[in-house]
């Protein structure tokens, strides 16, 4: 169980990046308050880099979002807004003709983007519309839910009109805490119909690939607080990823990440994207792992701080990096509280 002892080694976040693609809820802000650290980190970055701001979230414009973030000392502009609306139009535009009517659950963000793109926009699903679309607004309640459920059934039965979501978000962070996203709404009508919408948002890979056309980007670096939407997204579209411990997921998260949710690397906060990264090291048998200073090793079923060094993120991450090296679910080792609390 030797660990092969050599100099600590490190790399930057942002070496060979040509576009920095950043979540919005839970990284720049959690409702009206900016994360502390966000504005200016990412201020920073922008000196160097092409920043881009890619959100799940439906309800607003690129231009109001855009808007928002000027308000909080970002230079943002309307170009630098990838929206889940603005993905779901591509992919409507592959399923449907041109200037075709498209029922819209959802707010401002999604029907600006639908009717810049020339499509006709209803409420009701009497209007015989030939695609619904689905996303996210405060102000969602059940006749709309009910009138795309209408739409996406002929007698009762399912039919085959096209059902784009802009996102399935189980949850969404504000001020006051953790409340239901979009994935919780578009599941309501997947129940009425007893069918899956199609979805263009993050985890899945049209919005990634907006992103990147619209910033020209052959190594894009992709910044979120939520591994089965952020993260899992970036995997999919082969974008490396940095996990933000500032929004949904936390440490006890990073540690059961699934195979397909894990990140290129675990920050605190934004500022640690212009330090040095250190890489893990691995024992020869994969059964201890070292980052920095700290050694965290699997002995049977315990999950031990061989060395606790001065970091806890270091501890994380060399807590994650030999638990996902085993190849074992989490629910099978016993975690000190001190690697998560």
């Amino acid at each position: 169980m030797a660990l092969l002892r050599r100099r600590t080694k490190t790399v930057q976040p942002l070496d060979g990046v040509d576009a920095v693609l950043v979540d919005l809820d839970g990284v720049v802000y959690a409702g009206h308050a900016a994360i502390p650290h966000a504005v200016e980190s990412l201020n920073r970055v922008a000196e160097s880099i092409r920043v881009g701001y890619i959100t799940n979230n439906a309800s607003r414009t690129d231009a109001t979002v855009a808007e928002q973030l000027s308000g909080f000392g970002l230079g943002a502009k309307a170009s630098d807004i990838v929206t889940s609306p603005q993905a779901a139009v591509r992919l409507l535009r592959d399923r449907v003709s041109d200037g075709a009517l498209v029922l819209v659950v959802g707010g401002e963000g999604l029907i600006n983007e639908l009717t810049k793109a020339g499509y006709r926009v209803t409420r009701k699903a009497e209007d015989g519309p030939d695609a619904v679309v689905q996303g996210f607004a405060p102000d969602v309640d059940w006749n709309q839910l009910a009138e795309a459920a209408y739409a996406l059934q002929t007698d009762g039965e399912p039919n085959e009109i096209p059902w784009i979501a802009t996102n399935t978000d189980w949850t969404i962070p504000r001020e006051r805490g953790i409340a239901p996203g979009n994935g919780t709404l578009v599941s309501a009508v997947h129940t009425a119909v007893g069918r899956l919408a199609e979805v263009a948002g993050k985890p899945e890979v049209p919005i990634f690939e907006e992103a990147k056309r619209r910033f020209d980007a052959q190594n894009p670096l992709m910044i979120g607080d939520r591994l089965d939407t952020d993260i899992l997204g970036a995997n999919r579209a082969g974008i490396d990823s940095v996990l933000v411990l500032t929004g949904v997921d936390r440490a006890k998260h990073v540690l059961a990440a699934g195979t397909d949710e894990r990140p290129t690397y675990v920050v605190r906060d934004l500022r640690e994207l212009f330090e040095p990264y250190p890489v893990t090291q691995f024992s020869r048998d994969k059964s201890e792992a070292t980052v920095g200073d700290a050694t965290v090793r699997i002995n049977g079923t315990e999950v031990e701080i061989a060395r606790a060094g001065d970091s806890d993120l270091n501890r994380l991450r060399a807590a994650s990096a030999v638990i996902w090296a085993s190849g074992r679910q989490i629910f099978g080792f016993n975690v000190p509280e001190r690697l998560y609390a």
